[in-house]
């Protein structure tokens, strides 16, 4: 614990996002500073000077940084190839490590992070599922755990706004060499949560996707204009490695995909997933044997209903918006900030985020050979890795 004096942090890849998870945790504890980064093209930099957030020394080098700066905590925002090796030299120059989501690519990525775990502990890596600390999130654990009685089946999508959708396309989460599936870059917090509402790990997933609307057969739609005459499908900027063409786009990641899931306890799951959504959701439906619970992160509003419809709906809104992830943001800046200085508890550990991961990668490899793809050998090799068993 350091709980007075200065907090340093060094950034390896200093993108948007982290940006913004550095001005939310600098908010909540001001004594933090970075001290060094190191990108060849940091376009968060811009992002946290605007907030009077200096970015401390450029570095080419990852190791040198850390070995010249002796950081209290590396935060890690580089493209998600570069994660394995940047959490590697963190550890290994014996420097805690924050990670944003998703932690690691691969299975054989993940298997060498659960080596480095269980050589340096637990404790020595954080990740950023967000979504872990939205207002919302709590609020549907609470009403899973004392309102819906055995909980039988659900249902989870993401729908993206078009612009969102064309992002994805020109930037470097195109490429899954870069970035990973769509899937797992995009909706991996999400199936994080989504073992935490079943209360198992996944048995058996099924999945189907593919790119269906970002093609060159849609081309025309290019051609659609906003009210002001901005042309459509352009008005998100790419980040590094950014490609130019959205319907021609050398991308070879899914643009729609959905999945089955079934728990080890029976819980079972249905996820739809779109990045052309005209209207937008983040939504949850549970069915229980004691009522139904609905969430939207996008609309924060819940709804739940007895199962025989004996009593009005209940509704609770939450004053939080889509930026800022629904509130989690600035949750989770205040929550690293007392794990940080004062050892509170963070809501998600490195496991979390590697059974997450895990989840989303069978759920592709289901969608690219056509089978139902059985989970459990992961959970037993993810313990063996581990020291576990």
């Amino acid at each position: 614990m350091k709980t007075s004096g200065t907090y340093t942090i060094a950034v390896a890849g200093l993108g948007r996002r982290i940006a913004t998870v550095i001005r939310n945790l600098v908010t909540a504890a001001p004594n933090m500073r970075i001290v060094a980064y190191a990108d060849p093209a940091p376009t968060g930099r811009s992002q946290l000077e605007k907030h009077g957030i200096g970015t401390g020394r450029a570095f080419d080098d990852v190791a040198a940084m850390l070995r010249e700066t002796e950081p209290d905590l590396l935060m890690v925002g580089s493209p998600n190839h570069l994660h394995l090796a940047h959490i590697k030299a963190g550890l290994e120059a014996g420097v805690r490590v924050f990670t944003e989501k998703p932690v690691v690519r691969t299975e054989e990525e993940t298997w060498e992070l659960a080596r480095l775990i269980a050589e340096h502990g637990q404790n020595a890596v954080l990740v950023g599922l967000v979504l872990r600390s939205a207002p919302l999130v709590g609020a549907v654990t609470q009403m899973l755990r004392e309102r819906l009685g055995k909980l039988v089946s659900f249902e989870g999508n993401e729908h993206l706004h078009p612009e969102h959708g064309a992002f994805l396309m020109r930037d470097w989460r195109r490429h899954e060499v870069h970035g990973g599936s769509f899937l797992l870059d995009k909706c991996c917090h999400d199936f994080d949560l989504y073992r935490l509402f079943a209360g198992a790990l996944p048995a058996r997933v099924a999945s189907f996707g593919g790119r269906s609307i970002f093609t060159p057969e849609n081309e025309a739609l290019a051609e659609r204009r906003y009210d002001d005459g901005k042309p459509a499908y352009t008005l998100w900027r790419g980040g590094w490695n950014a490609g130019e063409s959205t319907f021609r786009s050398d991308a070879d990641v899914a643009d729609n995909q959905v999945a089955l899931i079934e728990y080890e306890n029976g819980v079972r799951l249905s996820f739809h997933a779109n990045t052309h959504a005209g209207k937008l959701q983040r939504r949850w439906y549970f069915a229980g044997l004691d009522g139904a619970l609905e969430a939207d992160l996008v609309t924060n509003r819940l709804t739940f209903r007895d199962a025989l419809g004996l009593h009005p709906p209940e509704v609770r809104e939450f004053p939080a918006s889509v930026e800022g992830h629904y509130g989690s943001d600035e949750q989770m800046g205040r929550a690293l900030a007392a794990h940080l200085l004062d050892g509170a508890p963070f809501p998600v550990r490195v496991y979390d985020a590697m059974v997450a991961g895990l989840t989303v990668m069978a759920a592709d490899r289901a969608m690219r050979e056509g089978t139902v793809v059985d989970c459990r050998p992961l959970w037993g090799r993810l313990d063996k890795e581990l020291g576990r068993g």
